[in-house]
């Protein structure tokens, strides 16, 4: 199951007080909402809503493993994702939101957390992510030292500078 549907909770069905779901996503979450950074993962989420007169306090944890391409071999690499988040829910005239306050539908009452917890998701990989070291690809690692050792050769070379480059340089000292 990808837990898309497991993640549409039905607000105007909430008892009272505390009401707590969870949900396990897997890879074919990732692929029903078509993402592009994830390429998968295995994640635990825990919904807490406690429902109060006309507001539903919303908080989420979710823990587990994404699947993400590292920044220098282009691998697929693992990444621990960790978050806890808060929301405040409630009914309104249409779907909207802002800032930490989502409104549903209350002719609908139907408050679908897929996107919202994606972007959670996404929001919890840090921004570089990269293989421990020694763990990229070697073939793709040999090509990038290669590149680079060519690059700084080509800046250090005693050829002849431009005579406008030769003057700035000259500010530099």
């Amino acid at each position: 199951m990808s837990g898309l549907e497991s993640l549409r909770i039905d607000l105007k069905g909430l008892h009272e007080g505390v009401n707590v779901f969870e949900s396990d996503l897997d890879d074919e979450f990732f692929e029903a909402l078509d993402s592009q950074e994830v390429h998968g993962g295995q994640l635990h989420v825990s919904l807490s809503i406690r429902k109060t007169s006309g507001f539903y306090d919303l908080t989420s944890h979710i823990s587990g493993i994404v699947s993400v391409a590292c920044d220098l071999c282009l691998d697929d690499m693992e990444q621990a994702v960790e978050s806890d988040n808060r929301l405040v829910v409630k009914l309104g005239s249409e779907d909207s939101i802002e800032d930490d306050v989502v409104t549903v539908d209350e002719n609908e009452g139907i408050l679908d957390m897929s996107w919202l917890v994606y972007e959670f998701i996404m929001l919890s990989i840090p921004i570089k992510h990269v293989h421990a070291p020694g763990k990229c690809n070697p073939a793709m690692t040999e090509m990038l030292d290669r590149l680079s050792s060519d690059r700084s050769s080509d800046e250090g070379s005693s050829g002849a500078i431009d005579s406008r480059w030769s003057e700035l340089l000259k500010l530099k000292d």
